[in-house]
């Protein structure tokens, strides 16, 4: 009895997830408008990396605590996922809440039994209802997710419309994910032109970059491993590399090689960059010092909750 009702309940989350509408209105299609207020004095950047992308949670939480609060986020793939709820005035504890209920038939789609490629509707479904439907640029924070336009492989910035579409096409990884259309344009993941895009904070004007990378590191492949996973890895790394000099504070957890999805994995990752992100709170401080800008010396809640709330 209890398998059936299991399954019944499976079946009636992705009978109701194929009548979510995912269509957006041509005024809510994801668009990058200069924005007209003063610079962002702190920006914080979330990297890519699918389920590894759980250790952001731990960044924010410790960010938090230490009362350090971004006044922008810059996210790519997994972290402009993290970043928009973040934005909406989800705290990081309450990030780390909702991470354990996470459940993977959330996003399943049918054809993905036949090993076709997800169209991410339920990545764009769960930022939409997580955020109550609210436009990037309605967020408390503002926040750029960014991705690849595919027609020319250049990197585009999104900070106004539809969040949740705006998070699919920043999340649509090559081979897992269909390429997302947005207006005449189809874009796929921000991981394929910047993993962590630190170059894209300074270009708003960011005094402060904190950007948090939660790749692999390369001492810790595995031998065996397919040649495709340790190409990927190397072309990160050199992405990563080649922009990590303009941030002033790179937090880099090592979450081991292999990602997962399951609850003790979540636990761990968040746990230790959680540790990780405790330790450079003191060079962020100083970061913040230098430009001019007082950091809290003490731990603080202020930050607002919301209410309502791979590779």
């Amino acid at each position: 009895m209890r398998s059936l009702a299991r399954l019944s309940a499976i079946v009636l989350a992705l009978a109701l997830a194929g009548c979510y509408d995912t269509a957006v209105a041509p005024e809510r299609m994801p668009r990058f408008v200069a924005p007209a207020g003063p610079a962002p004095r702190v920006a914080l950047v979330l990297g890519s990396g699918g389920p590894r992308g759980f250790a952001h949670i731990g960044v924010l939480k410790a960010l938090d605590e230490a009362g350090i609060k971004p006044d922008l986020i810059v996210g790519s793939s997994v972290g402009a996922m993290v970043g928009a709820l973040y934005c909406s005035g989800i705290s990081g504890e309450e990030l780390e809440k909702m991470a354990y209920q996470i459940r993977m038939v959330e996003f399943f789609e049918f054809s993905m039994l036949t090993g076709r490629p997800s169209s991410g509707t339920g990545v764009q479904r769960y930022v939409d209802a997580k955020v109550h439907g609210v436009a990037l640029e309605q967020l408390r924070t503002p926040m750029v997710a960014i991705a690849t336009r595919l027609s020319d492989h250049q990197l585009v910035m999104f900070n106004h419309g539809d969040a949740g579409l705006a998070v699919r096409a920043s999340s649509a990884s090559p081979g897992q994910f269909e390429p997302v259309r947005i207006g005449d344009d189809a874009y796929v993941d921000g991981d394929e032109m910047s993993p962590v895009p630190i170059r894209v904070a300074r270009k708003l004007g960011a005094k402060v970059v904190i950007a948090v990378d939660v790749s692999a590191y390369a001492e810790d492949t595995p031998p065996g491993v397919p040649q495709a996973w340790v190409d990927k890895d190397a072309r990160r790394a050199k992405q990563v590399a080649a922009e990590a000099p303009q941030a002033d504070v790179l937090i880099h957890p090592n979450i081991g090689y292999y990602a997962g999805e399951n609850e003790s994995y979540r636990r761990r990752v968040i746990g230790i960059a959680e540790e990780v992100a405790r330790k450079d709170i003191e060079k962020i401080r100083t970061a913040l010092a230098r430009a001019g800008i007082d950091a809290p010396q003490t731990a603080s809640t202020a930050r607002i909750p919301s209410g309502d709330a791979s590779r």
